[in-house]
């Protein structure tokens, strides 16, 4: 008995120091309800093995305690089942960071890849290297996990991503020769490839160091001096506006965004009136597709 509960000791012990290091605390979901197969046990295999790709391996030689692992999420939904190992899918990736002080998260990252195929067997191992491209998952998952942690890093210091974007873009090269449409730089200007691209690109030095100056220099000091803290955000959402002089429009501005409309709209609605309008009028300018929705800063407080 006492043999046993000493290696039950030692498990625990090793199992705990083996997560450490990991820098992913992913969730993964896999919804098959579009796919009309009897045996659907082929999906819970695949949920199992993308949350263990994601969670289980070193993307960094940074050392993470569990608390200090980057909340993220993953949902595949299958569209189509093409073959019977290969599907078209919908996949949803979102990430968040904490902010200091607080209970609160925000979101840095939403993106969704449509009509993504690749191929999957139940007892498939996920192979994967930065160096090749082995499968179109496991780039996938490659890509998606180096360009969450690129924007971290870019949160907590300037231009702190940087080797993860270059990590993103080296999976972008490899994956070209598989001729998925995500990863080709002629196939259209919103796709995996321009993400990378573009990050990489000084003439988007200024929304990377908007990341930054957002989070670390606004956010991260609400707590404290709200209006301090709104100040410096509204600094970086003028150098997203001095991106957007150079690249009108681009898709990494759109998705700095996606991710952050409705935090911006909170943040500022309790702002003084002169503030509010120039805001909103950056706004305007920078993110047309949500004027409507930024009419709730001026409306805020009334």
């Amino acid at each position: 008995m006492r043999l046993k509960l000493l290696f039950s000791l030692i498990l625990s012990v090793f199992l705990c120091f083996g997560a450490i290091g990991q820098e992913l605390n992913c969730s993964v979901q896999v919804n098959s309800s579009q796919v009309s197969i009897n045996d659907k046990t082929v999906f819970d295999a695949m949920q199992r093995s993308v949350f263990e790709f994601m969670n289980n391996r070193r993307w960094t030689s940074d050392k993470y305690s569990p608390a200090e692992r980057i909340d993220c999420s993953i949902l595949i939904t299958i569209d189509q089942q093409l073959s019977t190992d290969e599907y078209e899918a919908t996949i949803q990736v979102s990430s968040s960071r904490p902010v200091f002080g607080s209970t609160y998260t925000s979101t840095t990252f939403k993106y969704q890849d449509e009509g993504v195929r690749f191929k999957y067997l139940q007892f498939d191992v996920l192979d994967f290297s930065e160096n090749a491209y082995l499968s179109e998952l496991t780039s996938l998952l490659g890509y998606y996990a180096y360009i969450m942690l690129a924007i971290d890093y870019d949160t907590y210091s300037m231009m702190g991503g940087q080797e993860h974007w270059l990590l993103a873009q080296r999976i972008v090269a490899n994956a070209q020769t598989s001729g998925g449409a995500g990863w080709q730089s002629y196939k259209n200007r919103n796709n995996r490839y321009w993400l990378a691209q573009n990050a990489l690109s000084d003439r988007f030095k200024s929304l990377r160091e908007c990341y930054f100056v957002y989070h670390r220099k606004g956010f991260d000091q609400l707590s404290e001096n709200v209006s301090a803290g709104r100040a410096e955000v509204l600094k970086a959402i003028k150098l997203v506006e001095k991106t957007h002089n150079n690249e009108p429009n681009s898709y990494n501005q759109r998705l700095f965004f996606t991710a952050k409309n409705d935090e911006i709209i909170k943040l500022f609605s309790k702002a003084e009136p002169a503030e509010k309008n120039e805001i909103t009028g950056i706004l305007d300018t920078v993110d047309p597709a949500n004027s409507t929705k930024y009419l709730a800063i001026k409306e805020g407080g009334r």
